[in-house]
């Protein structure tokens, strides 16, 4: 990398915390989001497959997320240049936990979380045609009890939805959280560390 250029990738994300993680570290990016909202695309199968943990099915996502971008990047004959994906899910006991469908479903969540214990797991991929290589995140998140009214108000504050979990840290939810260990970046949905350690590893940071 040349001295005081910085770092550009394609972001495979439509994630507005992700952007705002790179910018925070100095990278600049080009948004190469999926195709259809609210992230689903057509070669990517994000249905949790039989026997699959939730750090098997994170990586699976983040990494087939960069290899979708990377096709579209041929499909579009756009500029080529390291693509960064990733996805983040909660695990509470063993079971995923994704976005939730609908106001009833991010209600039943929220109930499930009060006053116990869950891991955010967020995988970052990075791949420029010839290699890709990933980290994984694993942060443990306690959350204090919640009120029927505290879950109410939170849904209809509109925030829980379009996020794993039913809730995001950077926003109003961060009241529920008595406690965490591991990475706020990463429980955000972009781990800087791990994101850091990527794109030194291919060239983009020194």
């Amino acid at each position: 990398m040349t001295a005081n250029v910085r770092p550009r990738v394609y972001l495979a994300s439509r994630s507005p915390r992700r952007r705002e993680l790179l910018t925070q570290i100095g990278v600049d990016y080009d948004v190469l989001p999926f195709r259809t909202p609210p992230r689903e695309d057509e070669d990517v199968c994000e249905d949790v497959l039989p026997g699959e943990d939730a750090e098997t099915y994170v990586v699976r996502l983040a990494r087939a997320k960069g290899e979708a971008a990377l096709r579209r990047l041929d499909l579009r004959q756009l500029r080529q240049q390291p693509v960064l994906s990733a996805d983040t899910t909660l695990a509470l006991d063993d079971e995923i936990i994704g976005k939730p469908d609908d106001a009833l479903h991010a209600m039943r969540i929220l109930r499930s979380l009060s006053g116990r214990s869950h891991r955010v797991l967020t995988a970052v991929a990075l791949a420029d045609g010839t290699r890709m290589a990933h980290r994984l995140s694993i942060s443990s998140v306690h959350f204090g009890e919640l009120s029927d009214d505290d879950i109410h108000r939170y849904v209809a504050s509109g925030e829980p939805f379009d996020k794993a979990g039913a809730y995001g840290i950077q926003g109003i939810a961060a009241t529920f959280v008595r406690e965490i260990h591991g990475s706020h970046s990463g429980i955000m949905g972009l781990p800087l560390y791990e994101t850091a350690a990527l794109l030194r590893a291919f060239g983009l940071l020194p």
